[in-house]
């Protein structure tokens, strides 16, 4: 039989009012609570408007924040986030401590927990999982596939540049986890869904490891299509793509397992479609409000919550075609073209007409709330006939137009993006105005993750990110710290400096050097940074309790509900 919100979700009931959202201050995400509250007198399904569909089910081949929505729900990490900030916590690791030379960090980890098919976790599951990452080959250690991985620990075994040392299993409960050249951000890291902790038996029984096609066109295994299989509160049930997923409270859960006992992740791409489900009673709630329905929702008795703004909108400037190993220059590679491009867009319309009220103008790629933040980086005032006046120095005139290609997704909300067409759209004319001819490509949003990280098919595109943890790496490391399909160039110098700052100590001296870093940055121009986005969150009346958080890390068995 249908419950009650299945029943919504698939026919629509009478609109509801928005109840009150409150902020926790508990010490992390996941609480140790052993029973669960009894839910017998709520509707126990909650359904969840999802902007895009996921990517895969296997986390370490995931870099979206759908696919790590869904992730957090059924896989946990050695390492998770305080509640309400972008800070580390414990979680599968109970405590820690670090080497003084910075290379081996030994875990400590909970007993009594299993994965979600009875198998142990324990020291031995651990350093599977960290050995069988860095040792991805071909088609999975690609950037559309093993992103993070490979930006973190800059590399695989093949590669010969990875800075992951090895695991070592001393007890069932003891692991140290060894690096060969320090990084400050490990830790912080960790809390990232890609470094979960997944069942070794289900990962070999799945062939998680089988994954094929090609870079820029992925297929996923067997495990990262149907079976993954972790320690969280919820257990997989069913992904039909492009629809929806379904999860199930786990019973053996070590935490508190909370009221909601099914998650419902529904796909509903485009913005006023999420908003109308809303106001019929077919979802609880939804992420990425549009700027354009803030007011009626408002109007309507719907209560509005919005993030910090923890991430950064960009236009990326791809500086070459081929690939890295054989790259050839575009003619975004002209430092001028790319000068030209900047002074020809003025973000403060952008905000003003397309971004939700209260979005910061961007001026290097991370949030000032970042250590190394540069209040005097050099900027790209909006000087139209200026950059017509470069785009003749690099050769481009009227009857000699720049011809690029712009790429943008369509039909999905992501938090420093919560409009993407119209986004295009606004920047296409900033751009058209001083002389530049614009060749349109848009694609859905899995596609555009591959074409953008696993090719080089693309001139400039509209990409962000929301930033994981709190640490200056996770930002401009992640982008530059290594040549990578997005961008297309090889800057030694500045790949030079983001390894050396990756394994500073003290805040101190890692806020002087990202500050030199993101002027380096700015100065070499490899895309434009242009806003920092507030995205906004609306839920059912009966939610009366939801557990934001600056990085999504939301985990839904905290949930709380009164009908």
């Amino acid at each position: 039989m249908l419950s009650t919100s299945k029943k919504r979700w698939l026919a629509g009931a009478a609109t509801l009012a928005i109840g009150a959202m409150v902020l926790s201050a508990c010490a992390s995400q996941r609480e140790e609570g052993g029973e669960s509250e009894a839910a017998s007198d709520v509707d126990s399904t909650f359904v969840f408007g999802s902007s895009g569909d996921i990517s895969s089910l296997d986390p370490a081949f995931a870099s979206d924040g759908e696919s790590f929505r869904v992730s957090r729900q059924i896989f946990e990490g050695l390492v998770g986030v305080e509640a309400g900030t972008a800070d580390p916590a414990p979680l599968l690791a109970e405590s820690w401590e670090q080497s003084e030379d910075g290379l081996e960090y030994t875990f400590q980890l909970k007993e009594g927990v299993t994965f979600h098919d009875g198998t142990e976790f324990n020291a031995d599951a651990v350093c599977f999982n960290f050995d069988r990452q860095n040792a991805f080959t071909g088609v999975a250690a690609s950037q559309s596939m093993a992103y993070y991985w490979g930006v973190i620990m800059r590399g695989f075994e093949e590669t010969g540049t990875s800075i992951y040392g090895g695991c070592e299993a001393s007890s069932p409960t003891e692991v140290t986890i060894s690096l060969t050249a320090p990084f400050a951000g490990f830790i912080p890291a960790l809390s990232l869904p890609a470094f979960a902790i997944q069942s070794p038996t289900a990962l070999e029984e799945y062939g998680a490891d089988e994954v094929g096609g090609t870079a820029d066109a992925p297929v996923q295994s067997e495990y990262g299509q149907a079976h993954p299989t972790g320690t969280g509160p919820f257990v997989f049930d069913e992904w039909a793509p492009g629809e929806s997923t379904t999860l199930s409270a786990y019973p053996e859960y070590w935490g508190e397992q909370g009221q909601v006992q099914e998650v419902i992740f529904q796909v509903i791409g485009e913005t006023t479609a999420r908003r109308q489900a809303l106001e019929s009673g077919s979802i609880d709630g939804y992420d990425l409000a549009a700027p354009a329905d803030l007011g009626a929702l408002e109007d309507a008795g719907f209560q509005l919550y919005n993030r910090d703004p923890f991430n950064v909108l960009y236009l990326a400037m791809n500086q070459s075609t081929g690939t890295v190993e054989e790259p050839t220059p575009s003619n975004l590679a002209d430092i001028k073209v790319r000068q030209a491009i900047a002074h020809a867009i003025d973000k403060e319309q952008l905000i003003t007409q397309v971004l939700p009220e209260g979005t910061e103008t961007a001026t290097q790629f991370m949030p000032d709330s970042v250590i190394g933040w540069n209040d005097a980086v050099t900027e790209y005032e909006y000087d139209p006939e200026g950059a017509i006046a470069l785009l003749a120095e690099a050769g481009y005139t009227e009857a000699n137009p720049l011809n690029i290609t712009f790429n943008y997704p369509v039909n999905i909300s992501r938090p420093y993006m919560p409009n993407p067409e119209q986004i295009f759209t606004n920047l296409s004319s900033q751009l058209e105005a001083v002389g530049i001819v614009l060749t349109p490509v848009s694609s859905e949003w899995g596609e555009y993750l591959d074409e953008m990280q696993g090719s080089r098919d693309h001139g400039i595109h509209l990409l962000g990110w929301t930033g994981d943890y709190n640490d200056p790496d996770n930002f401009v490391g992640t982008f530059f710290g290594l040549p990578t399909n997005e961008w297309g160039f090889d800057n030694p110098e500045l790949f030079d400096a983001l390894t050396e700052a990756r394994g500073i100590a003290t805040e101190e001296e890692q806020s002087a050097a990202y500050q030199a870093i993101n002027e380096q940055i700015m100065e070499f121009l490899p895309g434009i940074p242009l806003a920092h986005p507030v995205p906004t969150l609306a839920f059912d009346a009966r939610v009366a309790f939801y557990p934001a958080s600056p990085v999504q890390d939301e985990v839904y068995n905290l949930i709380e509900l009164t009908e």
